[in-house]
């Protein structure tokens, strides 16, 4: 831990632990990036997509580049920047590791809003995205009303949410049931979250809510981390312990249904972000900004492994994701009753 002093007089405390977790995380997503759009049928050395995107490069690179893949490459920084601090969030709020969007039903709720409008309006890809979103925010709102009971408590929460998924995905099923073979296709593609064919359309909404609420939640550091210390800890140091869990909630969730609707319903992101984050820093409190810088590095890294490493049988980012983080999800389950948590 170092402190730095300003000259109006004010003091910051770093941890160099966490500066130099978080320099390597956001130097491994930008890493990422650029192998990734260097990546497809027309390849690019890192040198040369580098040389396109600082002003460089000839007219076929600069439309390969600004045009095709680097919305792709954004989309998958930004929503996995959202993911991961939504994450961070919500297990900090909770106060437990298995509090995640993943797990608590938002991924279903996204999905039941993208199914309504593709089955009952044949929306288009706008449409479907707002579609995913309100399923994602009906969501959020109703486990957050369904668990208030004097308050947020965690463990409450956590069943609220497992309940709600269950329920949101037997209405996926019957969703499905409902569609037509053209409409279930979308359905069942979209569902399996993919950042193929994402444009700038799906980069600016997200861009925009990023630059809002992340910033917002960061600000949020120091209370989240008193939280975890408990609630009366917490009231004796000054927190506004229910204010403070309704903002982080909501901005969670509207970043949650943000990077949904661009991307779909990305699976494990926000589950193993934090984690993974909190394992490298080594630090305590909910570790927001290494949380979103891994979830960047992760859904980036992870697109360019499901483009790479099967050949000619490119997965959707979301299979990918969904085996790696079905395994860790194993592995926590299994570490939490190890430790009596569960």
């Amino acid at each position: 831990m170092r402190t730095v002093r300003t000259g109006g007089g004010f003091s910051l405390r770093l941890d160099l632990r966490v500066v130099g977790a978080c320099l390597l995380l956001a130097a491994l997503a930008l890493a990422a990036a650029v192998a990734l759009i260097g990546s497809g049928d027309y390849p690019m050395t890192p040198a040369e997509v580098i040389a396109t995107l600082t002003g460089g490069g000839d007219a076929g690179q600069t439309f390969i580049v600004q045009d095709l893949r680097l919305p792709r490459v954004l989309v998958g920084l930004l929503a996995g920047a959202a993911f991961g601090i939504s994450g961070a969030a919500f297990q900090t709020v909770s106060r437990n590791p298995l509090g995640s969007p993943d797990v608590l039903g938002f991924a279903q709720g996204s999905s039941v809003g993208a199914l309504v409008v593709i089955v009952f309006f044949q929306g288009g890809t706008v449409a479907v995205a707002g579609g995913s979103a309100v399923g994602a925010v009906v969501t959020g709102l109703a486990i957050f009303l369904l668990a208030w009971k004097r308050g947020i408590q965690g463990y409450r929460f956590v069943l609220v949410g497992i309940g709600a998924s269950a329920m949101l995905y037997a209405l996926v099923l019957y969703l499905l049931t409902k569609a037509n073979i053209v409409e279930a296709t979308r359905a069942t593609t979209w569902m399996n979250g993919s950042l193929n064919g994402r444009d700038w359309d799906q980069v600016w909404p997200l861009a925009a809510v990023c630059a809002v609420l992340l910033p917002l939640l960061l600000c949020y550091g120091r209370p989240l981390r008193m939280l975890e210390m408990g609630d009366d800890a917490a009231y004796a140091l000054g927190v506004r312990v229910d204010r403070v869990r309704v903002v982080v909630l909501l901005a969670a969730v509207l970043l949650v249904a943000s990077g949904t609707a661009a991307a779909g319903p990305i699976a494990f992101v926000a589950l193993t972000a934090p984690q993974l984050a909190r394992r490298l820093t080594r630090a305590p409190g909910p570790n927001l900004l290494p949380a979103a810088l891994m979830g960047a590095a992760l859904l980036v890294a992870a697109d360019w492994s499901a483009q790479r490493l099967f050949g000619a049988d490119q997965l959707p980012v979301g299979v990918l994701t969904g085996v790696l983080g079905g395994g860790y999800l194993l592995w926590l389950m299994a570490t939490e009753r190890r430790a009596g948590r569960i």
